[in-house]
């Protein structure tokens, strides 16, 4: 478990306000901040110095565009220096629009193309499993208008049956799905026999609960609500 460090929480709207020019993706960012907050600060167990170690809790952003809150978390826990964040998007910086696993400590996944994070959580989770690794949480997050790629459905289904209870889906849930779906977001991951929680996500003890309370032989769905798109 992580601990807390400084700059904390109260000082995130600070960092995400380092980076400028990409204000079409701002809403993106602020819609998974408090999210991120509690998984790297109450949930995962990883920081900068286990991050390579093959126990550590796997976090995977498929909800790349707009990644702004993401790096003014991992700058919060030491996995970026913040004089990095005013250079992101620039040609020479590592902090591009979109996660590059490659160039970002903290990273796990290139993301930004929807449709991918939960798939390859599913891998992820399988291959820990196949490794003998059962302990470490795979967590993915996706948004819900993300849900409408069949790439997500496939790995919804295979998910439950595998049975994979180290897997954990959170859906930012900002009502810009196109269709949406019967009964609502949690409705599609429980009728495949997820464990399914819809809570506020600007709420920190809802989320951590969700987060941790006990889904035995089930991979664990968290819808986190928040304000809508726009």
């Amino acid at each position: 478990m992580t601990t807390a460090t400084e700059p904390g929480y109260a000082e995130l709207p600070r960092l995400i306000s380092l980076m400028t020019g990409d204000d079409k993706h701002h809403a993106a960012a602020e819609s998974t901040v408090d999210v991120l907050w509690v998984l790297y600060d109450r949930v995962l167990d990883v920081t900068p110095e286990t991050f390579r170690e093959p126990g550590r809790d796997r976090f995977l952003l498929s909800k790349g565009h707009g990644p702004m809150a993401y790096y003014a978390v991992l700058t919060a826990k030491g996995f970026l220096a913040e004089a990095e964040l005013p250079t992101w998007s620039d040609p020479v910086s590592r902090l591009g629009h979109h996660p590059d696993r490659r160039r970002v400590p903290g990273v796990e996944i290139s993301s930004g193309s929807l449709g991918h994070g939960l798939p390859i959580a599913l891998g992820t989770a399988l291959g820990l499993r196949a490794r003998g690794l059962g302990k470490p949480k795979v967590v993915t997050l996706v948004g819900d208008a993300e849900l409408d790629e069949g790439s997500n459905h496939e790995a919804i289904v295979v998910a439950a049956r595998a049975g994979l209870e180290n897997l954990t889906a959170v859906v930012i849930d900002n009502q810009s799905s196109t269709r949406g779906w019967p009964g609502g977001i949690a409705r599609r991951f429980d009728v495949e026999g997820w464990e399914t929680r819809t809570v506020s996500g600007r709420d920190h003890d809802a989320l951590y609960d969700a987060f941790t309370t006990a889904h035995p032989g089930r991979p664990l769905a968290v819808v986190a609500v928040v304000e809508p798109k726009g």
